[in-house]
């Protein structure tokens, strides 16, 4: 990787399950040749998954007409991941889960996605649309986990 600007690689994805898939192996492809190890490239694509299907789901209703974008920014000490929807986006931040009670058949096992993609990646962050701007999560993993 050379100094400078960041490499970007863009990719536009239907609104039907399945084509998460696409920006998973493209995310892995990315990080790979920025030399993350395996099981940080593991979690990248959970992350991008579950970010990839809460926007195909909840953001686009599943309308096929919509896409979902996915950008990738390589930079020197990490990658960034956008995952654009045309949905409104969450007017707050994901309340923690409560696993005991979904492990016990007490709640639905949904809700998980978003508490999972904050546990797997280093940054996550979830934008409103506004005047005229689509929502996005916005994801970052760092080659070195223990980097701040």
């Amino acid at each position: 990787m050379t100094a400078g600007k960041p490499a970007t690689v863009e990719v536009r994805l239907p609104s039907r399950m399945g084509y998460e898939k696409v920006a998973m192996s493209t995310a892995a492809s990315v990080a790979k040749l920025m030399g993350f190890r395996e099981d940080r490239i593991e979690d990248l694509k959970t992350a991008i998954a579950e970010a990839c299907i809460n926007a195909i789901e909840h953001g686009n209703r599943l309308n096929e007409n919509l896409s979902v974008g996915v950008i990738l920014s390589a930079g020197p000490n990490g990658l960034e991941v956008k995952v654009i929807d045309n949905g409104s986006g969450m007017k707050m931040q994901p309340a923690k889960p409560d696993i005991d009670r979904k492990m016990h058949g007490e709640e639905g096992p949904r809700g998980m996605g978003m508490f999972l993609i904050q546990s797997l990646v280093d940054e996550a962050e979830w934008v409103a649309a506004n005047e005229g701007h689509a929502s996005y999560v916005r994801l970052v993993i760092r080659l070195d986990k223990d980097a701040a």
